[in-house]
């Protein structure tokens, strides 16, 4: 008896997953009309005139070699009297070097928010070291042609050549004459540099260029 009642429940059982399978069979092409009809989500179009060039880099961010960065403050003989703004600063680098090293004032312009708090967060290593360079080190959120330069003695650029023809164009004439210009891997077009210099580091040769406006 134990048997014929094992023997019906497996029966029942086949015939019940049989008619599923016809019946799944049945509705999978409904299924993949229904699909086949639904749009996709439409993505929105972005408007290039509605973003905001404020938020735009100049430059992408790339980190200049430390070998890189001496090199740029020797050249422009920065000294402790000198004010030092880094158009472009980045991580903050070459400002902090140059008032760690050099002793100078410095200010870095940058427009991109986390680079600014990178930049914070490299002052606060600084200053463990060197507590005494607090006040010479400043970092500015900011567009960089809309920085006021009228301290500056030295100005440092890493940006684009693009960029460098902005700013022979628009801020060197706002400069005071004596003030040194040096700029890593891009010239400022055809204005002759008073110095270049390349330095080699690993197996990579850099470009340095330097300006003193009349």
């Amino acid at each position: 008896m134990a048997n014929l009642f094992r023997l019906l429940l497996i029966a029942a059982i086949t015939v019940s997953t049989l008619v599923a399978c016809s019946l799944w069979e049945e509705r999978k092409p409904l299924l993949n009309k229904s699909l086949e009809n639904t749009p996709l989500p439409s993505v929105p179009n972005v408007n290039p005139k509605t973003i905001d060039p404020e938020n735009l880099p100049d430059a992408p961010y790339l980190q200049s070699p430390r070998q890189v960065v001496i090199k740029m403050l020797e050249m422009a003989k920065v000294k402790p009297n000198d004010v030092v703004y880094d158009l472009g600063s980045g991580d903050g680098r070459i400002v902090i070097t140059a008032a760690q090293k050099f002793g100078a004032k410095a200010i870095g312009i940058e427009i991109d928010p986390e680079l600014i708090r990178e930049s914070d967060r490299s002052t606060k290593a600084a200053l463990n070291e060197t507590p005494q360079i607090r006040n010479q080190i400043k970092f500015i959120k900011q567009d960089l042609f809309k920085a006021d330069l009228r301290d500056a003695t030295v100005v440092t650029l890493y940006l684009s050549e693009k960029a460098n023809l902005r700013v022979r164009s628009e801020l060197l004439p706002k400069l005071k004459s004596g003030v040194r210009i040096v700029s890593y891997q891009y010239d400022l077009g055809d204005l002759p540099a008073t110095r270049t210099e390349k330095i080699k580091v690993g197996d990579q040769e850099h470009m340095i260029y330097l300006w003193i406006l009349d």
